[in-house]
């Protein structure tokens, strides 16, 4: 298929495509109403009589819940299908959206802020529906053009919002306008169920054998799978002496929440064991083998692109008011820059995985990163602002296309498991954010910028060790039969 062709099955509105563009839109509004809030934290302050302390808190809830959602959206779609699970992610973020809108006091405000952290997990649905209806040679730019249009979600609210909630006027103006992107949500939720099917015609879903925990092929396998679950678990406990930290939560409450955690983590190991045990009396068929090494690659690539995504752009116009001493306002616009390069740079790479190979791609931006960000920590008040703004696109772009590349593989690791491991993939980038964050909290700026491009680097070794993907996925009918599935 000619370059002009494939772009022009990607721009219309028909068979695959529209399923592709009815995607990327609702992951689109998931984000849409996942970060309504950030923008209108000002006046949900002054509304509310709320304290600096509590409007922190908000924002570390926001995200709070995502890591674990984003392991059981995982489990589930790839149990009911995706078409059902965004639907009724959509119709369960509209829900949650008017419940923050009609919230009356800060502990209804924190409950519903919490419990908007696992829309975050939407995104893992429709990387296996992309993957459902595109071959291996689009599926990268597929996926990039989903995971790229649909994290715009979070600009548009930044950009329309504000201006929505003074519209609608005085002190419930914000309540208005966040309670609008719910409206958005439950309208399409019930559009998004009629309008699409998993897979196309005479195409079989492949769903796991068993549920409660990912599949493996190994012993080996097994006991990394156990220690890859850890960092979640971790990440959480982070997020808990954050809340501690600021005094919202007493020693005692935290203490409780880290034993519950622990526990988690222990049913959720019997759960691992109950799924794989046979592993330990007789060998995978060799129909159901796969490497785990290769999720837990692109789940350490994906911490460092998608982590430092969300971390960076939560900085950077702080640090361009502070470096170029700039208004407020135009700083926030060279920080939103940051972010909106994501339209072009996760389908770029892509198209650049679906056209160099997956591992060669991977390694090479994840080093072009690396490289932009080195860039970034030697930046100072001295530089041209726009050698500034420069190195600060170079790195987001190649970091983009990074992310992008890492799910350009996820789909073609094994088919009917991809949910599971696009969640596991996904939880990874919210740890990677909340340990950033966390480094960001206790360093300055250039050296926030050291570790990341640290961080970066350690992934690109990692990603050395990838296999690439080649030949064919096979899987079991339900009948029995075999399908092989090319993915080249």
């Amino acid at each position: 298929m000619s370059t002009s062709t494939m772009r022009a099955n990607f721009l219309s509105f028909k068979s695959r495509a529209k399923i592709l563009h009815m995607t990327w839109f609702a992951f689109f509004v998931t984000f849409l109403v996942w970060f309504s809030h950030a923008p209108l934290l000002l006046a949900i302050q002054e509304s509310m009589g709320l304290s600096d302390q509590q409007i922190k808190t908000l924002l570390i809830l926001n995200v709070a819940l995502t890591i674990p959602a984003r392991i059981i959206t995982g489990m589930l779609v790839d149990h009911f299908g995706p078409r059902k699970m965004y639907s009724a992610m959509l119709l369960l973020t509209a829900v949650l959206c008017f419940f923050f809108a009609i919230s009356t006091s800060f502990e209804a405000l924190a409950l519903s802020r919490f419990l908007l952290g696992f829309v975050g997990a939407g995104f893992v649905i429709g990387i296996r529906m992309i993957s459902e209806w595109y071959p291996a040679k689009q599926l990268g730019l597929a996926e990039g053009i989903y995971k790229g249009f649909g994290n715009v979600g979070s600009a548009a609210a930044a950009i329309t919002l504000p201006t929505l909630a003074v519209m609608f006027g005085g002190d419930d103006g914000w309540r208005y306008a966040t309670a609008l992107t719910g409206v958005i949500a439950l309208v399409y939720g019930v559009i998004y169920y009629f309008s699409v099917t998993d897979t196309p015609a005479g195409s079989t879903y492949f769903r796991p054998n068993k549920s409660g925990g990912l599949e493996v092929s190994s012993k080996q396998d097994y006991f990394f799978y156990l220690l890859m679950n850890i960092p979640m678990y971790l990440a959480m406990a982070v997020l808990v002496w954050k809340v501690a930290g600021l005094g919202l939560v007493s020693a005692l409450a935290a203490n409780i929440i880290y034993a519950a955690l622990f526990g988690i983590y222990c049913y959720q190991a019997s759960q691992i064991h109950k799924v794989n045990k046979e592993i330990f009396v007789k060998p995978v068929a060799e129909i159901h083998r796969y490497k785990f090494k290769q999720v837990a690659i692109l789940s350490v690539a994906y911490a460092v692109t998608f982590g430092t995504e969300l971390s960076v752009v939560s900085m950077l116009p702080l640090f361009f008011k502070e470096t170029f001493l700039l208004p407020v306002a135009v700083a926030g616009i060279f920080g939103a820059c940051f972010a909106l390069t994501d339209i072009v740079s996760c389908p770029s790479g892509g198209f650049v995985s679906d056209k160099f190979g997956r591992k060669r791609s991977l390694v090479v931006l994840l080093i072009g990163a690396a490289i932009g960000f080195f860039g970034m920590s030697q930046i100072t008040g001295d530089w041209p602002i726009a050698m500034a703004v420069v190195v600060m696109m170079l790195a987001s772009l190649c970091l983009g296309a990074a992310a992008g590349c890492v799910f350009a593989v996820v789909p073609l690791i094994k088919r009917r498991l991809t949910g599971q491991i696009a969640g596991m993939v996904g939880a990874y980038g919210n740890i990677g954010a909340v340990l950033f964050l966390t480094v960001f909290s206790l360093v300055s700026p250039s050296a926030f910028f050291i570790v990341i491009a640290g961080g970066i680097t350690f992934a690109a070794v990692c990603s050395m060790l990838l296999d690439e993907p080649k030949g064919v996925m096979v899987e079991m009918l339900p009948d029995g039969t075999i399908e092989r599935i090319e993915i080249h």
